[in-house]
């Protein structure tokens, strides 16, 4: 019996940064429940595809091969464009217009690599936004970390909604007060207040989080005098019970490396330290249809109406 109600859902999903996927390599990977194929071009052009070669099955990750524009079959050499059209088949004249790979949009954007899906293959219904941040030079390099989580992704996202459990499984003295909470479409977005305790005494901050789909999110921290931060947190479904989770830091310079690198390394353990207290509630918590909340709880049933959207008609 499943953990949770609901299928995969549908969206842009992290499967890594663009350095990971150097022209020429081919790299298998697991998403959505599939087997993927990933693979960069001779002009530079990322692709990423049902690894199954529909000749007779080889897995294109092991042992496949890129030859310009298309990827070559470990097996027997079937090659494969971008399209998943297949072009050439080394030991015929013809090829079989049958023999196709099924593709999936990919986006490089914000310095991470997303991909679409869709249980039934329908073509992307929104965009991801840019975050200016992430190409402003006045903000670090990426501090970034990964985790495999056996979860919902679902799960994953009502913590987003869900301030009190803050002083509770992380131990804050203050709790972040919701002051607005918006929806539009497949776009979401928290705006809170919160007080810092920091070596100057208590200040006033905010953490706003806005969310495009499923799998991705922008969080700004703004912790006056101390820290100014952008965090890109992306939860992509492996399976529909396994989540691969990465946080990816910019922290804004102040223009002392020394305390830009003191405060960032700290700053950042702090929010990785965070999601390592959640990963036991959300590896053995329960879904339930009809929690039992208050009135000072978070917006958890806004936040399932707009995840709702995300689910394919069955």
């Amino acid at each position: 019996m499943s953990r949770f109600p609901f299928p995969i859902p549908f969206s842009w999903f992290q499967i890594g940064y663009p350095e990971d996927f150097v022209v020429g390599d081919v790299h298998p990977l697991r998403y959505f429940g599939r087997e993927l194929v990933a693979w960069r071009d001779s002009e530079g052009e990322l692709h990423l595809q049902d690894a199954f070669c529909p000749h007779l099955g080889a897995h294109l990750g092991y042992g496949g091969s890129v030859d310009g524009a298309t990827i070559e079959c470990p097996f027997h050499g079937w090659r494969f464009d971008g399209e998943g059209t297949c072009v050439d088949v080394p030991y015929s004249d013809r090829v079989n217009k049958q023999a196709q790979l099924h593709v999936y949009p990919v986006v490089e954007r914000n310095g991470i690599v997303l991909a679409w899906y869709h249980p039934t293959d329908e073509p992307p219904s929104f965009e991801i936004p840019v975050v200016p941040a992430i190409e402003d030079p006045t903000y670090t390099d990426f501090y970034n970390s990964s985790y495999v989580i056996k979860t919902a992704i679902q799960e994953m996202g009502e913590n987003s909604v869900d301030p009190a459990h803050f002083r509770y499984v992380h131990g804050t003295d203050e709790v972040a007060v919701v002051e607005e909470y918006t929806q539009d479409g497949p776009y979401s977005s928290m705006l809170s207040a919160q007080k810092y305790v920091t070596p100057k005494g208590v200040v006033n901050g905010r953490i706003d989080s806005h969310a495009a789909g499923m799998g991705f999110s922008r969080v700004d921290f703004d912790m006056p005098e101390v820290v100014q931060a952008v965090l890109l947190g992306c939860a992509s479904p492996i399976d529909d019970e396994t989540v691969h989770q990465r946080f990816s830091f910019k922290v804004k310079r102040t223009g002392d490396e020394r305390f830009d690198e003191v405060i960032a390394d700290a700053f950042v353990s702090e929010i990785n330290k965070q999601l390592t207290e959640d990963i036991p509630i959300w590896e053995h918590k329960a879904h339930l249809e009809k929690p039992a909340l208050i009135d000072t709880d978070g917006p958890f049933m806004q936040y399932r109406k707009w995840a709702s959207q995300f689910y394919a008609a069955s």
